[in-house]
């Protein structure tokens, strides 16, 4: 049995022996109560079931030989300026114990921090030790062979665990800078739709015809309701969007453990106002297989990526709430602005484009003027104090 099919028959057993049940209308237009489950355990599973989860199991998932790139493939320019972002943070509350990097998946861009860090600072080794976060036992192992492959510049301490030993870990209890970037996307989520003037939420069944299909149930979470209250989200009949309960799990835990600290969120995503605009009628959420974008998830079961857009007003909030300061937000281009990244474009009268300082320039550019990530990319900084 193939990994998919495994996957497709646990899920299929999971919505049978649910106590949860959801509505939809046959081609008859009769209506029909079936099983269910909800989108979020759905998603959940796809991406993180033990044995089959996307980000369980599996080959490499970031790169070229994966589904997706993530900015650190763009040359080390957001490297460098994190490196520079973290020394300052160092020197303002004096030594942080950990850099850490939560959902690091191959660690490409911890170890270009780490390079780059040495570079500016012949203290980098003192000051950080490299606290990597990911539970793919491939990504893992592709994280091991980038730190062994970093330049001898000055001595790296490197430790790479999963979520599970993260929480335990003492280093979450130590002031340490953390970095998640593009995690909060990967987390699963509640997607809702308004139906007749009424919220709902949508629900997974399945059935050996239709194979895995999409129903209406009531809302799982009462904190829905209050939560589009808050972030001030009207949606027209017929929307959908997502819910990101799971991001807030995420920062109240972290919260509740760090005592002090910094937490640096790099994502692509919108206030609410643009989340849940008339034009996003069908929300945000995308699939990635081979590095092609597609709409639904109810194929390659536990083979594809499967994400959404962050609602960072929702994040600032649920962060607040949490303990959490918001010290700066901005995109990811006034961040590479504000933090030196225009001194490190090089002039060079060299005519080989594929130069060092040509394609660090390229690199420059790239993150600056693409409108896919210097304006849809954001960066917000939050502290414990």
């Amino acid at each position: 049995m193939t990994k998919e099919n495994a996957l497709t028959a646990a899920l299929a057993i999971k919505i049978s022996a649910s106590s949860l049940y959801g509505w939809y209308e046959d081609r008859a237009g009769r209506h029909r109560t079936v099983p269910c489950i909800t989108f979020r355990d759905f998603m959940d599973a796809c991406l993180y079931d033990v044995k089959f989860g996307y980000y369980r199991s599996g080959p490499v998932r970031v790169g070229k030989a994966g589904d997706f790139y993530t900015s650190s493939a763009i040359g080390d320019v957001l490297a460098q300026v994190l490196a520079k972002f973290a020394l300052d943070y160092a020197q303002e509350i004096g030594e942080p114990q950990g850099f850490i990097e939560w959902g690091a998946g191959t660690g490409r861009l911890s170890a270009q921090i780490a390079e780059a860090g040495c570079r500016q600072s012949i203290d980098w080794g003192r000051k950080f030790r490299s606290i990597l976060i990911e539970d793919h036992p491939a990504h893992q192992q592709e994280a091991k062979k980038k730190f062994s492959e970093s330049g001898n510049l000055c001595e790296l301490h490197v430790q790479i665990m999963s979520s599970e030993e993260a929480w335990k870990s003492e280093w979450l209890q130590k002031p340490s800078l953390i970095l998640a970037n593009e995690l909060i996307d990967a987390f699963p989520v509640h997607r809702i739709q308004k139906v007749n003037d009424q919220l709902m939420e949508i629900g997974v069944a399945h059935s050996k015809e239709l194979g895995f299909y999409e129903v209406n149930l009531p809302l799982t979470d009462d904190r829905i309701y209050e939560w589009l209250i808050r972030d001030g989200i009207e949606m027209n009949d017929g929307q959908q969007t997502e819910i990101h309960a799971d991001a807030s799990s995420f920062l109240r835990q972290l919260g509740t453990v760090v005592k002090k600290g910094r937490l640096v969120l790099i994502d692509y995503g919108h206030e609410s106002v643009e989340y849940a605009a008339e034009h996003r009628m069908m929300g945000t959420l995308m699939c990635y297989w081979r590095h092609q974008a597609g709409g639904s998830p109810y194929k390659q079961i536990g083979e594809q990526d499967i994400t959404s857009h962050v609602p960072f007003t929702f994040i600032r909030h649920e962060a607040e709430k949490s303990g959490w300061q918001v010290s700066s937000y901005a995109t990811q281009k006034q961040f590479l602005m504000e933090h030196g990244v225009l001194e490190l474009l090089q002039n060079h009268s060299s005519a080989d484009p594929f130069s060092e300082a040509a394609r660090s320039n390229r690199a420059i550019r790239q993150l600056l003027l693409s409108d896919q990530m210097s304006e849809s990319f954001k960066v917000m900084v939050l502290d414990k104090k």
